[in-house]
């Protein structure tokens, strides 16, 4: 567990955030679903303004400042997969991309880290008005079969939305801005959602697998209107402090996975190719 060396993750847009998290957060969600959980809690960032240009992230102690990871061109819309840390109280704070160290944060805010919890700390609102907030998320597993699923409202256009699946079963009603619903199970599977707010209205299609927590992000689009974003928090059954939790964001935890094992097996080969050439030449 690495908790004071700094951990850097550059992410170029939507396309490439799959690449992106093998290469950076990708190995730190393997080791947050592998490292005991006593002492460490998971903690991701999520640039939810939708005027706010691509900023730059970095998460430093409290005490001492010490950098410990940093975010490189986070978009509107990204969410970071999650990465361990040790409890205690760190700064997040946000910078405009490709800003000198020495530039002033746009926003900044304090979030503790609590051991074997998780959080989504997240900036949202207008620009001339931005604001950060920190979510708790709960990775316990659901009953088997299930699956369990939360709203997070960052539309800055509708400041009050109901999510509903299409057979009438209620997963928010009224969230405002800036809040979050608690968690629904759900039977797993797909399902059609259904969200209204004011004039808006949005649909999305999910796929629920057995054990997993999900978020679904309601966010401002291009267009005028709003669009739902599904995030998976967790793919495994089980509270997250008593055992592994396979953690990700953005959906990528199944991506990232599937990616790393081509690489260790790329790196297998590798390996005993330079065994065998050694081998040979000697």
């Amino acid at each position: 567990m690495r908790t004071t060396t700094t951990r850097r993750l550059a992410l170029s847009g939507l396309a490439a955030v799959a690449t992106a998290a093998l290469i950076g957060f990708g190995t730190t969600a393997a080791s947050a679903a592998t490292t005991d959980a006593a002492g460490t809690g998971w903690i991701r960032v999520g640039h939810l303004s939708a005027d706010t240009k691509t900023v730059d992230v970095k998460l430093s102690a409290l005490s001492g400042g010490a950098t410990v990871f940093e975010l490189d061109d986070v978009a509107y819309g990204q969410v970071s997969p999650y990465t361990d840390l040790a409890a205690g109280t760190y700064v997040v704070s946000m910078v405009p991309a490709g800003a000198p160290d020495s530039t002033k944060p746009v926003i900044s805010t304090n979030v503790t880290i609590t051991a074997g919890e998780a959080a989504t700390v997240a900036a949202y609102g207008p620009n001339k008005d931005l604001q950060t907030k920190v979510f708790e998320d709960d990775l316990t597993g659901p009953a088997e079969g299930a699956a369990r699923i939360r709203l997070i409202q960052a539309s800055t256009d509708v400041k009050s939305v109901d999510v509903s699946t299409s057979t009438g079963m209620p997963i928010a009603k009224g969230a405002t801005t800036g809040t979050a619903t608690d968690y629904a199970s759900v039977p797993a599977g797909p399902w059609d959602l259904e969200l209204t707010g004011g004039k808006q209205a949005a649909e999305a299609s999910v796929n629920l697998a057995p054990g997993t927590v999900s978020t679904l992000f309601v966010l401002d689009n291009a267009a005028g209107g709003v669009t739902l974003m599904p995030v998976l928090d967790s793919s495994a059954a089980g509270d997250a402090p008593e055992g592994p939790v396979e953690t990700g964001g953005g959906g990528l935890a199944k991506e990232s996975s599937t990616l790393r094992g081509v690489l260790d097996d790329l790196d297998a080969k590798l390996a005993r190719l330079v065994r065998d050439l050694g081998t040979a030449v000697s």
